[in-house]
This record gives structure tokens, C-alpha cells and sequence, in this order.
């Protein structure tokens, strides 16, 4: 399994968007890997088993998330904000402002972009252009038809277009004018 944990954690931050949730879906994908590893049958493909039980774990948070009355954590409140918003971040003093806002300009449109898209869209993305899963391995791996993985791909790159286009306007790369594909 450990061979496998960089390309799990990436998913894994992807999906939640934050580092500690990402390593509380980790743990417990671990954790439940190792409760059932009895049921993994040798010789099959365990990146996609350990994905499939990664994808489980995320769907069940999700929807008990979704169920939960929202709250904020304190070191978000409004009392804080200032202090979080003027931290120092590690390398900054290295490069310019300039030299930082460019290197990351088309990163974190890309990165905003995804994290946007509705979950069910999000992780079939993230499983088959990130991770190069096959639509039968997500299909495996989320439950669902084929058919119903080949339409998210198809609906989240679209989405992915429109959102990635609306920030190529707004940053002058492209004139309203013009039209995308």
C-alpha cells in the first residue's frame, strides 16, 4: 500500500481542500484497508482498491457533512482574521511580488477552478485526469455506471472550460469577444 500514498494523499487534499482533512481521509482509508484487507483479492489492481475505499470514505464524510449544521472554526473568526490574513508565508521574502504573483497566476486559477466544481464532477475529474484511473476503474471505484462516469468527466471538463475561460477574460488573456470551444 505505501507505494500508493503520495498518489492517495493528492486526491485525498484535492477532494477536501484542506491538509488535515486530507490526512483524516488518508488515516481512515488506511485504517479501513487494513480492517479489510481480507476482502482485497490478490492479484487485482489494489491502487484502485485502495481509490475505491479513499472515494467511499470521502462520499460518506461528504454526505454526513452536508447533513451537519455548518459552524467556523475560532482561528477563522472575525476576531482573527487580520492576524491569519497577515501571516508571513515560508519563501516569500526569496522572490518578488511580481516574480510571486506570476508563478502562481495560472496555478491557482486551475486550482480555484477545480475546487469548485460540484464533488461528484471534482472526483471524477481528479480520478481520471489527475490520477489516469479508466472509466471502469471509477466506475468501480464510486459505484456508478460507466455511462454516469463518462457524463461527469464530460459535464466537470465543461464546467472546468467555462470557469477557466471566465478567469482568462477577467485577466485579459482573452477579449469578451471571443468565443471558446
Amino acid at each position: 500500500m505505501l507505494p500508493h500514498v503520495d498518489a492517495l494523499y493528492r486526491t485525498a487534499l484535492r477532494l477536501t481542500r484542506g491538509k488535515e482533512e486530507a490526512e483524516d481521509l488518508l488515516q481512515d482509508t488506511f485504517l479501513k484497508a487494513y480492517r479489510f484487507f481480507d476482502r482485497y483479492r490478490p492479484g487485482t489492481n489494489i491502487r484502485a482498491w485502495l481509490f475505491r475505499i479513499l472515494t467511499n470514505s470521502y462520499i460518506n464524510k461528504y454526505r454526513r457533512a452536508a447533513a451537519a449544521p455548518p459552524t467556523t472554526p475560532l482561528e477563522y473568526g472575525p476576531d482573527s482574521f487580520l492576524y491569519n490574513a497577515s501571516g508571513q508565508r515560508p519563501g516569500l521574502a526569496e522572490a518578488s511580488a511580481e516574480e510571486e504573483v506570476l508563478s502562481r497566476f495560472a496555478e491557482e486559477d486551475v486550482k480555484r477552478a477545480v475546487e469548485e466544481l460540484p464533488p461528484q464532477f471534482r472526483l471524477a475529474v481528479l480520478l481520471a485526469d489527475v490520477e489516469g484511473f479508466s472509466y471502469k476503474e471509477i466506475a468501480e471505484m464510486t459505484g456508478t455506471k460507466i455511462g454516469t462516469v463518462m457524463s461527469r468527466i464530460s459535464r466537470g471538463r465543461k464546467l472546468l472550460q467555462r470557469a477557466l475561460w471566465g478567469f482568462a477574460q477577467a485577466r485579459g488573456y482573452a477579449s469578451k469577444g471571443d468565443r471558446h470551444g
